[in-house]
């Protein structure tokens, strides 16, 4: 199955109005990185055990660890949870530039190192949500 096939089938399990909110979410990453790899992630590890909520990538990078080992993964990521939706915008390296430079802003949100969650489109600024984005590809197409 495709990675596209397997983010519209995501997206289509998912209730309403998280369904539609998903689908504007990944409207507006397409837009964003129109060029940027696909990712979908169904949640389990190696072994099949469930270690994460599902969630669609956007973007490629590639992370330097401490032990001169790099893993390839996304930019940008989006995750239906129990209450809402996330948006974890990988790679920043101050964990406290998103919850000073854009939670105020952002409306009801929950933000923490790299991670935006809120219960619906509706309790959010999409326009803030969008600049918090921008900053993330941002930061992580600069080659280290």
């Amino acid at each position: 199955m495709t990675v596209q096939k397997q983010i519209k089938e995501y997206i289509a399990t998912q209730p309403e109005p998280k369904r539609s909110e998903m689908q504007q979410l990944h409207d507006i990453l397409l837009a964003l990185m129109p060029t940027g790899k696909l990712w979908f992630l169904d949640g389990k590890d190696e072994k099949g055990k469930i270690v994460s909520n599902p969630n669609i990538g956007y973007g490629f990078q590639t992370i330097p660890y401490a032990n001169g080992k790099t893993r390839e993964f996304y930019q940008i990521g989006l995750s239906a949870n129990t209450t809402g939706i996330s948006v974890y915008i990988m790679g920043i390296e101050d964990k406290k530039y998103l919850a000073h430079t854009f939670g105020r802003d952002l409306g009801k949100a929950t933000v923490t190192g790299y991670c935006i969650k809120f219960k619906t489109l509706a309790d959010i600024k999409i326009d803030v949500l969008k600049a918090a984005i921008q900053y993330g590809i941002g930061q992580t197409s600069i080659q280290h």
